[in-house]
Order: C-alpha cells, then sequence, then structure tokens
C-alpha cells in the first residue's frame, strides 16, 4: 500500500507551484504574452506547460511549506521576480509607442487616436504603427523565446528562496523606469527635429509672405513631410529598439544572476 506524508505532498506541490507563479507572473506583463488580445486562459495554460516541462529541474528549497509564512513570503518574492522580468521589457515597447506619439504632435496628428491591439486603449496612430512594428521585429528576433530562455535560466542562477531579488535588484528595475523618457527621445528626436526645421521654414514665409495662408497650406505640407520622414526613420527607429533590446536583456541578466 502506497502512503504519502504531508511533507512529500508539500515537497511536490512547491515543485510546481513557486515556477508557476514565477513564469506566469511575467507572462501577465510581458510583451507579447501580456497584450491585450492573448486571452488570460492561454497565458495560464502557456505558464503551465512551461512549468511541467522545467519543473524536474527547478531546485525547490528545502523544509519550507507552500502555505507556511516562509512559503508565503517566497510566493511574494516569485510574483515580483516575474512581474520586474516583464516589466522591464514592457518599458521599451511603451518608450517606442510614446516616441510615436511625439512624432504624431509634431506631424498635426495629435487627434488622429486609433485603438492600440496591444494596449487595448486608443493611442495616436503614429504611436500604434511604432507599436506593431516593433512587437514585429521583437518576434521575428525571436524575443520571445530568449524570454522564456531567460526564465528557465534564471531558475538556476536565482533559485527559489526568501531572498528574492534584495534591494539592489529592484533599485535597478526602478532605474530601468528612465528608458520609458529616454528611450522616448531617441526614436521621436531625429524626425521632431527634420519637422522643427520645416515649421521654422513656414515661419520664415510667413514673414516673407503674410497673405499666404499658413493654417491652409501649412498643415497638408507639414503631415506629408512627416510621412517622409517617418518613411526615411524606419531603419533608424527599428536599430534604436534592437540597442535596447539588448540592454533590456543584459540586465535581466544581471537581475537572475543575483544567486550565482
Amino acid at each position: 500500500m502506497i502512503s504519502l506524508t504531508t511533507g512529500q505532498l508539500d515537497a511536490w506541490l512547491a515543485q510546481l507551484l513557486w515556477p508557476f507563479i514565477r513564469v506566469g507572473s511575467c507572462f501577465m506583463v510581458a510583451p507579447a504574452f501580456g497584450a491585450i488580445f492573448v486571452p488570460p486562459r492561454i497565458r495560464i495554460v502557456l505558464a503551465g506547460a512551461i512549468t511541467l516541462i522545467i519543473a524536474p529541474l527547478v531546485p525547490s528549497p528545502s523544509a519550507i511549506a507552500p502555505f507556511s509564512p516562509a512559503g508565503i513570503v517566497v510566493t511574494i518574492q516569485q510574483v515580483i521576480i516575474g512581474i520586474a522580468i516583464g516589466f522591464s521589457l514592457q518599458v521599451l515597447f511603451d518608450a517606442v509607442t510614446l516616441g510615436g506619439q511625439l512624432l504624431a504632435n509634431s506631424m498635426g496628428l495629435s487627434f488622429a487616436f486609433n485603438t492600440d491591439p496591444l494596449h487595448g486603449v486608443e493611442t495616436p496612430v503614429m504611436g500604434t504603427l511604432y507599436s506593431m512594428l516593433v512587437m514585429l521585429t521583437f518576434l521575428s528576433l525571436d524575443g520571445h523565446l530568449k524570454l522564456i530562455e531567460l526564465l528557465v535560466d534564471g531558475f538556476r542562477t536565482l533559485p527559489i528562496g526568501t531572498s528574492g531579488l534584495g534591494q539592489e535588484g529592484i533599485w535597478s528595475v526602478v532605474s530601468w523606469g528612465s528608458q520609458l523618457f529616454s528611450g522616448a527621445l531617441s526614436v521621436a528626436l531625429p524626425g521632431v527635429t527634420a519637422l522643427l526645421i520645416v515649421n521654422v521654414a513656414f515661419g520664415v514665409m510667413s514673414r516673407a509672405a503674410p497673405q499666404l495662408n499658413l493654417f491652409a497650406v501649412g498643415f497638408p505640407i507639414s503631415l506629408v513631410f512627416g510621412l517622409l520622414i517617418v518613411l526615411a526613420g524606419l531603419p533608424s527607429m527599428q536599430t534604436t529598439f534592437i540597442g535596447l533590446l539588448t540592454q533590456a536583456f543584459d540586465l535581466l541578466r544581471r537581475l537572475t544572476s543575483v544567486g550565482v
């Protein structure tokens, strides 16, 4: 007759529960996985499938029951780690979207809103365009697979325990939030600068020919120049995003290497 003890059941539960919480927390906020068009059930099923695959390889903390006070601390730490990983990548996508919004305001498209399929909110059309382009770039570079690989390796370099990221790791994630503004400026600055030159030219024209109706002529010309600038600046925007993505993965490797 097979007999199971409470300790064995707790060990089996811990072997599955804590990896599932870390992976699931990451998928809830990570780009691509956390998009509004991905149903929560799909994220849960995907997190559960990955957990079943990696569970035998994950070293779980011994002598910690999942529902004990120490087990609750471990659970909170896994949620923090998963959210930190997903948030660090999501910041880049929000930075590119914000850069597109800044460029749309300079082009005169600040009132042209469209529903962003990634976030489910209305954003200027340029922000939606940039958001979709960087998402396709992320997927074409196998960024989603690299994220899963980083999560799996993180259980070895940052094992499950009560320590978690620590103060230094959390502060690194908070500091990384500044990329939302610096990244948006890097994306939008070339186009905004070019449009500024166009607007200065219109200002000179208005002084030279005051009878010229700039509201009737300037807006279409600004829009056409803006679209040409966006078309010419797409390779630069993509290069900027790839550079930011490389920095983000380097940050995540340092975060998940605390336990090494």
